[in-house]
């Protein structure tokens, strides 16, 4: 058989679900979801590649029942309906699976299982190899010598040894195995009680299933009496987990056989559906082919007179950097080259203990070297000195005038920092080059960049350094793996850019986003990180000794109310007591059924019993604690004495930062046991914390949006907006509004910036909905000029399927048309908030670049802290005067809006007293 190129059968139905479950969301142009269509194009095309086969069938799945359904009627009944997402993903695959040259098979009345199965039999029987690609464990049950079964997601392949190791049974017991265990994904009944291992057992005992059936009164317990309850069944179970080898296939000689692309069609599908590498691919090997005819005979994949389809991965040479004579001429490159994407390799995560280990260059697609500087392991080659080629390097990363691309630049200028270099001169992130463009269609890390918009699958760091404990470190890591891996990321992020920028430059005003807001915040964060905040050790003690007493005072408490002990933190416990005990009424259930006892159903109960009440106070002092009191002390950085919490720019999908290790944004201040928190956060000796916050500001901004003329009136004339709202919509004087009515107006103003419904308000008000909906209908009727913005922004997203800020940032809303009427009605909530909020990141963001110039590199205060709407500084007590009204003068002219940004400003030694 060895003397044959293989037979590769696709289990394409397993290929689809893997792709589309293990891929973030993808999406094409217009919000086409293509995760799917990614992922099993990947996967088949890096088969063709590796495998180099003549013959190959990709099956699918057709629709409509099979024998099995006659069999047993239930067979997959409880399978739920493809997701939307998903569904709409098959043709289009289908075509393109197609238009590449794969032979593609769906056979109306047999299961793809089957198809496969025959196919594989009938090759195995004429001497031919078989490679069958696939994560269904069924097909265990036909691996043979010459056979192999691979998954392709992890890289694994099973063969009879692998089976009995994996499952306790051999190959030949496997289908019993699978009546034993049964399957739920296709609703086939196994024996009640017997899982893999109880199955194994049997198996090992008795040898077979028939076997076990002749013995079936000898099997104890339950699970024994579950086992006679089924023998009736499992002989049909057996039979629906056979996978037949022998169906009547109208399969012809040739039929199988590799054709050469359709490269047209293929352009076309790729361009339609946004698979760019695809179609540059196919761009390049068409021009090239009609330069030279024989450009394709010369590929070594293509067959005669085909474009090749080697991925990027396939027709790149990396460089690994080891002499003095290869990196001075890569030094010359890098003079020359009119733009380069650079990578740090190093040995940790840590912003500020983080060093070196080896750099990566691109100058070109394709064209990329890894520099190793710091790997240390038995028989490493001698590499070049560290601090010498930093030194070398130094001039060049620290010139603004020579452009660099990189993928997450804030992580490298940390780095770069810690050896003593400012890194400068970074025109092109291309993590915010993909969220600018598009917040929500993929995360922004480079694997899953490359997988969107280059088709390609790049080398994961777990493959190169293992995970878990074992994990390596990256100067263990033998150049064998480290280099390919180095000047991948490199070559990778060249790529991507070159994929990106065009598409921003015709966004509309994303490209200026970019380019004023985004990219020019990189400095700022890093500064802010890198100064990080004063942390009182002893405030948060004491405060955690006074949390902690309260905590146990409650927990005594709620033991005494309940009349019996119990484990306050024990879901299983209280749900017992509340609702088998207590009787209190089940609110509402979790997705498995069982009574929930989550925030929203305690705060119902607490009318109703004391105890749901203590319950939640417990939860929140719990939280509380081990979240910020226990945790902040050990977040403080031995080096710094400081807490350096990292802040995102690339996680939201509006364009407001997040902040993680610690997560400063939510520090909860609703309690007054949380606000005391912000009082370990202090200025150090002879400085002064400064916070500074926008006042309302998406009220303003929803103001300045909508152009309501009763609006924008209040707050010019510098209103209590909530008490004007409430003298509107009651139609009294502003003196005669009650604090109820000012409550209530309150919570419209933001209720209806969020999209809350009559129902939501009711609930918040603790009034019926009948009169919500009323305060809502007067609200709308003083204020025409909202009403109409927000069914402007519905239409709006209908017909473009995005919003956008006052300064251009867009969010795409992929869900505005669908089906599902929750998602349909949240992507119209969102599409009417997305603009305000978005739009308030922006401005805040902007302040900070402004007051970053004007305070930060001019020694006069550093930034400390950014959370929503606020600003802290660390100042010189003596510059606090100074330093305030330039921060008061810079926020409030950040944006140019009708109404006046308001700004407040407070002053302490620490954050709880500044604010």
């Amino acid at each position: 058989m060895s003397d044959h190129k293989p037979l590769i059968l696709v289990d394409g139905s397993s290929f689809l679900f893997r792709a589309f479950h293990a891929l973030p969301p993808l999406t094409g142009p217009e919000g086409f979801p293509t995760g799917a269509i990614h992922g099993v194009i990947n996967m088949l095309q890096k088969l063709r590649r590796e495998e180099a086969p003549a013959q190959m069938a990709v099956v699918f799945d057709a629709p409509g029942p099979t024998f099995r359904d006659d069999i047993y009627p239930e067979y997959k009944a409880h399978r739920p309906p493809l997701p939307d997402d998903l569904r709409v993903q098959i043709a289009p695959l289908h075509e393109l699976v197609e238009a590449l040259g794969y032979p593609l098979l769906c056979v109306p009345g047999v299961e793809a299982d089957d198809v496969l199965g025959t196919l594989m039999r009938a090759a195995h029987e004429t001497g031919i190899p078989v490679l069958l690609a696939t994560a269904d464990k069924d097909f265990a049950q036909l691996v043979t010598p010459g056979v192999r079964l691979m998954n392709t997601m992890t890289n694994t392949t099973l063969d009879a040894a692998a089976v009995e190791a994996k499952y306790g049974v051999t190959v030949a017991q496997f289908i019993d195995y699978l009546a034993l265990v049964g399957d739920t994904v296709d609703n086939v009944p196994g024996v009640p009680g017997c899982g893999p291992k109880t199955a194994a057992k049997w198996l090992n005992q008795w040898g077979s299933l028939d076997a076990l059936m002749a013995h079936a009164d000898e099997v104890k317990g339950k699970v024994g009496e579950s086992l006679r309850a089924s023998l009736a069944f499992l002989p049909v179970a057996r039979d629906l987990v056979t996978i037949r080898t022998d169906c009547a296939l109208d399969i012809g000689e040739g039929d199988l056989n590799l054709r050469a692309p359709d490269a047209d069609r293929v352009r076309a599908l790729a361009e339609r559906y946004g698979l760019n590498t695809l179609r540059r691919q196919f761009s390049e090997a068409t021009k090239e082919m009609a330069d030279d005819p024989e450009a394709g005979a010369r590929s070594p994949s293509a067959e005669p007179g085909q474009a090749s389809l080697d991925l990027p991965e396939a027709d790149t040479a990396y460089e690994t950097i080891l002499t003095r004579d290869a990196w001075d001429i890569w030094r010359e490159k890098l003079s020359a080259a009119p733009l380069v994407a650079f990578d740090t390799e190093t040995d940790s995560l840590d912003l500020f203990r983080a060093r070196i280990v080896g750099v990566s260059f691109a100058v070109a697609r394709g064209g990329a070297a890894y520099l190793p500087l710091a790997h240390d392991y038995p028989g490493v080659p001698e590499q070049l000195d560290r601090e010498r080629v930093l030194a070398e390097l130094k001039p060049w990363l620290e010139d603004a005038r020579r452009p660099k691309i990189l993928q997450n630049a804030k992580f490298d200028s940390h780095v770069l920092a810690n050896h003593g270099i400012t890194l400068r001169g970074v025109a092109f992130d291309t993590m915010l080059e993909s969220y600018v463009l598009d917040s929500t269609a993929s995360r922004h890390d480079m694997d899953s960049l490359a997988a969107k918009y280059l088709s390609r699958t790049t080398i994961t760091f777990e493959e190169v350094a293992g995970k878990g404990a074992k994990a390596l470190t990256f100067d263990q890591i033998h150049l064998e793996q480290a280099a390919p891996y180095a000047a991948e990321d490199a070559d990778v992020t060249f790529q991507l850019h070159q994929t990106l920028w065009p598409r921003l430059e015709q966004g509309g005003r994303l490209k200026t986003v970019y380019e004023e807001i985004e990219l020019p915040l990189i400095p700022v964060l890093c500064a802010m990180e890198r100064v990080g905040v004063l942390v009182d050790r002893q405030q948060l003690a004491e405060q955690g000794a006074v949390i902690g007493a309260r905590i146990e005072a409650i927990e005594q408490e709620a033991i005494q109310v309940a009349g019996r002990p119990f484990n306050l933190g024990s879901t299983k416990q209280l749900k017992e007591l509340l609702f088998d005990e207590l009787q209190l009424p089940v609110v509402k259930k979790t997705p498995k059924g069982e009574p929930s006892t989550d925030e929203e159903t305690l705060s119902e109960l607490a009318d109703r019993h004391p105890l749901p009440a203590l319950i939640l106070d417990y939860r929140g002092l719990t939280k509380l604690k081990s979240t910020y009191i226990d945790r902040l002390p050990e977040e403080i950085h031995p080096d710094t004495g400081r807490v350096h919490s990292a802040f995102h720019q690339a996680v939201t999908a509006t364009g407001r930062l997040s902040s993680s290790n610690p997560n400063l944004q939510n520090i909860p201040i609703r309690s007054e046991e949380g606000r005391r928190i912000r009082l370990a956060f202090v200025a150090a000796p002879g400085k002064t914390l400064i916070a500074a916050d926008y006042s309302q500001i998406e009220l303003r901004i929803m103001a300045h949006l909508s152009g309501d003329e009763r609006l924008v009136a209040a707050f010019a004339r510098g209103e209590d907006i909530h008490r004007a709202t409430a003298a509107e919509v009651f139609g009294l004087e502003e003196s005669a509004v009650s604090d109820n009515q000012r409550r209530a107006a309150k919570a419209i103003n933001f209720g209806l910036i969020y999209g809350m419904s009559a129902f939501g308000l009711a609930k918040q008000l603790d009034v019926g909905r009948a009169e919500a909906q009323d305060y809502i209908d007067r609200y709308f009727a003083r204020y025409p000029g909202v009403a109409d913005y927000m069914e402007r922004m519905r239409q709006l997203a209908r017909r473009q399927g995005y919003v956008e800020t006052l300064f251009g940032r867009r969010l795409y809303l992929p869900e505005i048309h669908s089906r599902n009427g929750q998602r349909r009605q949240y992507a119209e909530r969102t599409a009417i908030n997305a603009p305000m909020q978005g739009t308030a990141a922006d401005i805040i963001k902007r302040a900070m670049i402004r007051l970053h110039a004007l305070l930060v590199e001019t020694d006069k205060a550093a930034l400390i802290l950014q959370v929503h709407d606020e600003l802290v500084f660390e100042v010189p007590t003596d510059a606090v005067d100074s330093v305030r009204e330039i921060i008061r003068q810079e926020m409030s002219q950040a944006a140019d809006l009708h109404v006046p940004l308001e700004v407040g400003i407070g002053i302490g030694h620490s954050w709880a007293e500044a604010h």
